[in-house]
């Protein structure tokens, strides 16, 4: 089950942080304020989508990479905490900071100071969430048959 639930899990958590991070820039770049509060007020209500995402694709890929010594698997786990770590640290709070002051129509420097951390620190998770996809597909590919070369 684990082989089913990781991929899909991963892919939901990864094309959902891009979508808040690609909705952001674009609204902060063409939108009105209008949209910039629209977009900062659903972000928070996307968690119901990217949290659960993350905790399937983290405990599935915990459960795959159990006992194996691939260096890949390796690399998989180095990443999790960083991109955990961000998440809780650095992207949530950041989140419901800015869906509050853009609700307050608060448009001021902290708006845009923790906007920015929030978009790099979006890219940063971004990364590595398609590094580990990229990782994971490598470790599922299958492998061409040994060929018999003695003659």
């Amino acid at each position: 089950m684990a082989r089913v639930i990781h991929p899909i899990a991963g892919a939901i958590a990864l094309l959902t942080i891009s979508f808040f991070w690609l909705s952001t820039v674009s609204s902060e770049l063409f939108g009105s304020d209008a949209l910039v509060v629209t977009v900062k007020t659903m972000i928070p209500w996307g968690f119901l989508i990217l949290i659960p995402s993350l905790m399937a694709a983290g405990g599935s890929g915990f459960l795959l990479g159990k006992g194996w010594r691939n260096p890949l698997v390796s690399v998989k786990r180095k990443r999790m905490p960083i991109i955990a770590g961000s998440g809780i640290l650095i992207l949530i709070p950041s989140a419901l900071y800015l869906s509050f002051k853009a609700q307050a129509e608060s448009f001021d420097a902290g708006f845009y100071i923790v906007q920015t951390l929030e978009l790099i620190a979006g890219a940063v998770n971004i990364t590595l969430l398609s590094l580990n996809m990229r990782d994971g597909l490598r470790l599922t590919r299958k492998r061409p048959a040994l060929r018999d070369v003695s003659n």
